[in-house]
């Protein structure tokens, strides 16, 4: 199993199939899940994903639509029976503070676990940890929405090499990490001279919405786009009636942003054959596409 991959839990829009349930999507990110967008019956997924509770330390909702948040009473309810021991932060627009609260407690249980809200009020940094940082960037939908953005810290990876002809040994390369230079006898190592640059790796997840800003803004140099593509440009119309990305639409945002991985999900019903989809990104965009399926996983690409 990658120590970074996303696991397909649906990929249906407002409407699952024999074939595609509701949405849901957990981002596993070595220490860290991050649960996306969980529709009617996630819980159920996640049994047939090998998903547990306690690969979910945080919970991300784009907007209240059903599709998106439906299985959240499920999930919560899952964290509390299975005695999840650490805290679990709830992301989610501050415009459906109600509606959470609704799904939150839409049953009687015993609530053990630590649910931690953190309504998003407005776009920017709201979470860090070992992961990096989680960004939330406004998207348009026809209700309030925002999109997710994981930007891991730019590091630098030592070159034994290069330390051992400079004859930095043991514990002089934590200092040298540490402080950035260190004297080695006669002269002054800098951690420059010892080490290459390691840059961060990028998940974006952009559900229902338009073509806009914000889209961009998420995607830029991402490793991952996790993108709706409810529509084909053939229903072009349909896209920009209900607010939602055609394929072709997330294919031109991959190729503008420099994404290496396109995964697209969020299928209106009405198109049987998923292939379509592929074959219309391609047309556009030249890196990886995964035309998610349910129960699919899907590694994040290797450093670049």
């Amino acid at each position: 199993m990658s120590s970074r991959e996303l696991v397909v839990l649906g990929t249906a829009s407002q409407v699952p199939t024999r074939k595609r349930n509701h949405n849901g999507y957990l981002l596993r990110w070595e220490g860290t899940g991050f649960l996306f967008d969980p529709g009617e019956g996630t819980q159920r997924q996640m049994t047939y994903a090998g998903v547990s509770a306690h690969d979910v330390q945080h919970l991300c909702l784009t907007h209240f639509h059903g599709d998106h948040c439906l299985g959240v009473p499920g999930v919560v309810q899952r964290l509390s029976l299975d005695r999840v021991p650490y805290p679990v932060h709830a992301h989610y627009p501050a415009s459906g503070i109600e509606h959470f609260r609704h799904l939150r407690y839409a049953s009687a249980f015993d609530e053990v676990v630590d649910l931690r809200e953190h309504p998003i009020t407005r776009g920017g940094q709201i979470a860090e940890g070992e992961f990096g940082v989680l960004r939330a960037i406004g998207l348009e939908h026809r209700i309030p929405t925002f999109g997710y953005r994981l930007e891991e810290p730019e590091r630098r990876r030592m070159l034994p090499e290069e330390l051992s002809r400079l004859g930095v040994l043991g514990p002089d390369v934590g200092k040298l990490q540490r402080e950035g230079s260190l004297r080695v006898g006669d002269r002054t190592v800098r951690l420059s001279e010892v080490s290459e640059r390691r840059p961060g790796q990028r998940f974006a997840f952009a559900m229902d919405t338009r073509l806009c800003d914000g889209v961009f803004e998420l995607a830029d140099n991402a490793d991952m786009l996790v993108a709706e593509s409810t529509f084909l440009e053939s229903d072009a119309e349909l896209a920009r009636q209900y607010r939602h990305l055609t394929a072709a639409q997330a294919a031109r945002v991959a190729t503008d942003c420099g994404v290496r991985c396109l995964v697209l999900t969020h299928f209106s019903q009405r198109y049987p054959d998923p292939r379509a989809f592929h074959e219309e990104a391609a047309a556009i965009f030249d890196g990886t596409i995964v035309v998610a399926g349910d129960l699919q996983r899907v590694p994040v690409p290797p450093r670049r």
